[in-house]
């Protein structure tokens, strides 16, 4: 299934699309699209429904974050080894893990806002993991029995917040609009592997990302294994898995990064696409 939410900031109503790629309502059935939603009992109940007895939403609404509620968002940097070495780090041997916080949330098509006085502000799509059943010290060969599915995320950076202020990498990782999730979020028995995922992501129209899940140096079960020893996660809790080479740090013969008036675009197999218009603030 493909499960949206829709509507404008802070009233988003559940949905989904159906095979034929018109988005039926579901509020009839379900009060959200969150962490109590994500049960595996719930998703079963929902993909066994006619879709085309539901709704159809008239014109194109906007599109929020897929998971409301979401408790946390946890990180894998340097989850690939050509963006390791772009960024000038050895891959490294165990998971590197940071948080991002929940307000940096936003819909796939919202504004990226870059932060006043900002100037390197970067890009990275990435594939997300929604927990759907909590995860506490949880073995590898179990670990996907508690994924509820995957979204597509684009995990904006501030650089020089991130890099050159000291501290932890949060504070470059947090700035509202920061997180942008969706379309959609694809249960997880609709995605047949998630090590086979293209990802790709274009900045005013150059193709800066291509990259593919078959690259990761941690694959999901490690991830989600690895992450649940050392905090229990919760469903609706989203893993962002790291991004594949070609930010705007690792960019020939030198970076750059965005600025208000650029149009940032990504897309993932399965996961659909995004657009974010940067502009100030």
């Amino acid at each position: 299934m493909k499960l949206i939410r829709y509507g404008a900031p802070g009233e988003e109503r559940p949905g989904l699309v159906d095979t034929q790629g018109v988005l039926r309502d579901l509020s009839m059935l379900l009060a959200d699209i969150g962490p109590a939603q994500l049960a595996p009992r719930t998703l079963a109940a929902l993909a066994a429904i006619d879709a085309s007895r539901l709704p159809a939403v008239p014109g194109q609404p906007r599109l929020g974050c897929p998971v409301g509620g979401v408790g946390k968002i946890v990180c894998v940097g340097l989850n690939y080894r050509d963006h390791a070495l772009e960024a000038g780090m050895q891959p490294p041997a165990e998971p590197v893990l940071f948080m991002k916080a929940v307000t940096a949330l936003s819909g796939p098509n919202d504004p990226l806002h870059i932060p006043p006085g900002a100037q390197k502000t970067d890009w990275e799509v990435e594939l997300g993991i929604v927990i759907g059943t909590r995860a506490r010290h949880v073995a590898e060969a179990d670990a996907l029995q508690h994924v509820a599915g995957y979204v597509l995320a684009n995990d904006v950076s501030e650089r020089a917040y991130q890099i050159e202020r000291g501290g932890q990498w949060d504070k470059g990782k947090s700035y509202d609009s920061f997180a942008p999730i969706g379309p959609w979020l694809a249960t997880a028995d609709a995605v047949a592997d998630p090590h086979a995922i293209d990802l790709w992501l274009e900045v005013n129209g150059q193709r800066v990302q291509s990259g593919s899940t078959r690259n990761f140096i941690f694959g999901v079960p490690t991830v989600v294994s690895y992450i649940s020893q050392f905090m229990t996660l919760e469903p609706g809790d989203i893993v962002l898995t790291g991004t594949p080479a070609g930010v705007g740090l690792g960019q020939k013969p030198a970076p750059w990064y965005l600025k208000p008036g650029d149009v940032v675009r990504l897309g993932a197999t399965g996961l659909g696409e995004q657009q974010q218009n940067c502009v100030g603030g």
